[in-house]
């Protein structure tokens, strides 16, 4: 595998996944865009809509990169609309961003360039380690400082979020594109070595157990205080359900282990028949919080 495929690889795995934190706002809302390969001597943030509000992180393993999402004012509107459960498409042009506005959008690119950072990791096979996303208000992509800079290998992406158009970049260091290429090469060799099962059953999936949910605006939930109380739909007794991947599979019951830790023993495996459910919220809905 080549710079540039591995790169093309690296650039839709991070876009599927900040994608998949915003239809947790508007399932509906996002149209997906085609990821580019951005030449040394263009800027990755020509295509970027200013004023906007950023956030990119930095990787701190020694080397120099990152991910940096923009989203231009209106759009981060709509977006602290969709949170907290109102109508993105009400939202009239040319307002300004409110403090609580930026709050709940600032909450959200968290979460996006968290997911964006395990993309990155499970490309790679290993961890990556970023330093706290920096969220802040810019007028232009001068703005954004050197870490913005080309670092030789970059990647961009144009979507938008109910109609609004956002932008993420990926600042690829060297170093990275050796250990995707290396670690994407031997995925592939393994793979075709092995038989088509075999191959399926190291492929790792996220696994996690959910023990209720509650809903409640997105503004509510910025405002939690620290030793708040939130009441889930679940009794203390009741089974809680298992996801992979975001499809559930499995409910079972939790457990301490004898070392203090927390467990699940599955009690029951769904079946072909058995309809799937899924964490997302419908549109337009107060935020859906699963815990």
């Amino acid at each position: 595998m080549n710079a540039e495929q591995a790169l093309l690889r690296l650039g839709a795995s991070t876009s599927e996944a900040v994608q998949g934190v915003l239809q947790m706002f508007s399932p509906t809302g996002v149209a997906p865009g085609t990821v580019r390969v951005v030449p040394p001597e263009e800027s990755p943030f020509a295509d970027a809509m200013f004023p906007a509000i950023a956030a990119d992180v930095a990787y701190v393993d020694g080397v120099t990169g990152g991910n940096v999402m923009v989203i231009g004012i209106e759009g981060a509107r709509r977006l602290a609309a969709a949170m907290m459960g109102m109508d993105p498409n009400d939202v009239e042009a040319g307002g300004e961003l409110s403090e609580l506005e930026f709050s709940a959008v600032g909450e959200a690119m968290n979460q996006m360039m968290s997911a964006a950072a395990m993309a990155t990791s499970k490309v790679l096979d290993e961890e990556v380690e970023i330093a706290p996303p920096d969220v802040r208000q810019l007028d232009d992509a001068n703005s954004g400082g050197e870490g913005w800079e080309h670092p030789g290998h970059a990647t961009a992406v144009t979507f938008t979020f109910c109609g609004a158009p956002c932008l993420l970049v990926q600042l690829v260091p060297n170093a990275f594109i050796v250990r995707m290429t290396r670690a994407l090469d031997e995925m592939t060799e393994s793979h075709d070595d092995a038989p088509l099962g075999d191959a399926l059953r190291d492929i790792s999936v996220r696994v996690w157990a959910e023990l209720g949910r509650t809903r409640m605006p997105s503004g509510r939930i910025v405002a939690l205080p620290a030793g708040a109380v939130v009441e889930l739909d679940r009794e203390v007794e009741a089974p809680i359900d298992l996801y992979a991947d975001g499809m559930r599979f499995a409910t079972g019951r939790l457990m301490v282990t004898e070392d203090g830790g927390l467990a699940v023993r599955v009690e029951s495996v769904l079946g072909a028949s058995s309809p799937p459910s899924s964490p997302t919220p419908p549109e337009n809905t107060p935020t859906e919080v699963p815990v």
